[in-house]
Formats: C-alpha cells, sequence, structure tokens
C-alpha cells in the first residue's frame, strides 16, 4: 500500500498551477523534440534524394552541354535520350550481361559464403579461427594488385571473356565479407535448432539447410544484396575481363558514351536512370529482411 501512495504522489496534480505549468512544459518540449526529429529527417531525405532527381532531371535535356545551363532544360523536356538509349545502343545486352553476372555472384556467392560461414559458427575444426581471419586479410588487397594475377588465372582456365570467369572474381570479392556477415548472423541462432534436427535424425546438412536457413532470412537477404551491388557497379574487373561488347556490364557500357574528347552527357544521365531499375526491383524483392538483418548479427543473443 505504502508503495502504491508513493507512485500515486509522483504524478502531477493538474488541479496545482505549479505541476500544470510543469505539465504545458513537458508538453511544449516534446513538441519542440519532434518537430526538430522531424525536420532533420525531411532535410536528410532531401539531400538523399536531390542527387537522383538532379540525374534524372538532367536525363532529359536533350543536348549534351545542357548540364552546363540546367535552367534551359525545364522548357525543352524530351524522352529522345531514353529512346535513343534503348533503341540506338547496346543497351539491352548491357543488361543481360549484368544480369547474368549479378545473379550468378549472388547466388553462387551466398550459397558459398553460407556454409563457409555457418561451418565456421557451429564447428570447431582446428585452424577456423586462423581461417575466418584469412578471409578478412583477402579484403586488404586493392583491385590494381589483383586484376594482373586473376587475369593470369582466368586465361590459363580460358576464362577471359566469359560470364562464369566473372562471376569467380566478383564472388572471390562478396564471399569473405558475407561469410563474416552470416557467421555472426548463424551465432545468433541458439544451437539446440541443431541438436533438435539431429534427434529428429537429420544429417549437418539437412539441419543447415531445413532448419537454419529459414531462420537466416534476414542475413542472407544483406548478403544477397551486398552480392548484387558488388557485381552490378564493379567496372575495373569488368572493362578488364570482358572483351566483346555484347558482354559489357552496365557499368562499363557507360564508358561507351565518354570520348577522349567529348562526353555525351545527357545519354549517360538516361542510362544511369535506366540501369537504376533493375537494382531498385531488387531491392524491393529483399527490402523486407534486410533492415533485420542489417542490425542482427552484431551481438550475440
Amino acid at each position: 500500500m505504502s508503495a502504491m501512495t508513493v507512485q500515486k504522489s509522483a504524478k502531477p496534480d493538474p488541479a496545482d498551477p505549479a505541476a500544470a505549468r510543469q505539465l504545458a512544459r513537458r508538453g511544449r518540449r516534446g513538441l519542440t523534440t519532434a518537430l526538430a526529429s522531424h525536420g532533420i529527417l525531411t532535410v536528410a531525405s532531401l539531400i538523399a534524394l536531390f542527387p537522383i532527381a538532379w540525374l534524372i532531371y538532367l536525363s532529359l535535356g536533350p543536348d549534351k552541354d545542357d548540364y552546363l545551363h540546367p535552367g534551359g532544360i525545364w522548357d525543352k523536356m524530351t524522352f529522345d535520350n531514353y529512346s535513343f538509349v534503348l533503341q540506338h545502343t547496346n543497351f539491352f545486352d548491357w543488361m543481360k550481361s549484368s544480369l547474368i553476372v549479378s545473379l550468378g555472384t549472388t547466388v553462387i556467392g551466398v550459397m558459398v559464403a553460407a556454409t563457409t560461414g555457418y561451418a565456421v559458427s557451429r564447428m570447431r575444426f582446428p585452424g577456423y579461427r586462423k581461417f575466418m581471419w584469412v578471409l578478412l586479410v583477402t579484403q586488404m588487397f586493392p583491385i590494381a594488385v589483383l586484376i594482373v594475377p586473376m587475369y593470369q588465372i582466368l586465361s590459363d582456365l580460358q576464362l577471359i571473356d566469359s560470364y562464369l570467369g566473372l562471376v569467380l572474381v566478383y564472388c572471390s570479392t562478396a564471399v569473405p565479407y558475407c561469410a563474416w556477415l552470416l557467421k555472426g548472423y548463424f551465432d545468433t541462432i541458439p544451437f539446440e535448432i541443431d541438436e533438435a534436427g539431429r534427434v529428429d535424425g537429420l544429417t549437418p546438412f539437412g539441419t543447415f539447410a531445413r532448419l537454419i536457413l529459414p531462420l537466416a532470412k534476414p542475413g542472407l537477404a544483406v548478403a544477397a544484396f551486398y552480392s548484387f551491388i558488388t557485381a552490378f557497379g564493379e567496372v575495373a574487373f569488368a572493362s578488364t575481363f570482358m572483351l566483346s561488347d555484347t558482354k559489357y556490364t552496365f557499368a562499363v557500357g557507360l564508358q561507351s558514351f565518354v570520348s577522349e574528347h567529348d562526353a555525351q552527357r545527357n545519354l549517360m544521365a538516361a542510362t544511369a536512370v535506366l540501369v537504376a531499375i533493375p537494382v531498385s526491383a531488387f531491392f524491393y524483392l529483399v527490402q523486407k529482411n534486410l533492415v533485420a538483418g542489417l542490425t542482427a548479427g552484431g551481438t550475440k543473443g
């Protein structure tokens, strides 16, 4: 009873003038905080969206030098840049190449990273800690150092100018990071689930495929998105290992609008807008699990 009396007496009495002023101050502080937070978020959103809106705006200018005088675009907006890119360039070949390479990297990379992360999370084999550190060290080498040995390896395997060769190169970049990511996520899944699977007669791989992977969808979504973006926007490896014009990815195809003395910036802007469509569609497919996957795995639950 005394505790309840203390709790009740701690609440401000609206009939008391001092308590009323205190409640008013709290309400004003709450309203001010809400308005400030919404204002900051609105400004941050506008800053993030401005480059995209500006790119779309420039893509509607008919002349390659309209970016120097953007105010004049408003009176002569046209979709001719988009029609030219779709009809008079290898846009659809670039799309096919980008999707083959990106989706191939995503599927193979996530499969390898998931099995690697699960093995290190659940199994204690000799050198498992050093193995994860080796994966981390591979991320320290710059692309300029890796291109020459990778080119030699792909040449020996006769994989130059092939989708498979480029997919394997991208997997060498995506798998180490995704393995670390998924290892941290698998650590948050209780080990008792694995034991329950073994009691039910499942093999280790059956436990992994039927019990663990469904619970790891958020982590897999983040790994898939990272692998897709890594392959979709990369330029150095694609421009080095892909020799045929029809096998260029989007990132390399954009270079065709830039010559030694000129750059068709209006066509580049229109192509960049079209390039963003597949990435946006892929993001929409995984966005339900993306936030949960980004926040999970940081600490062991």
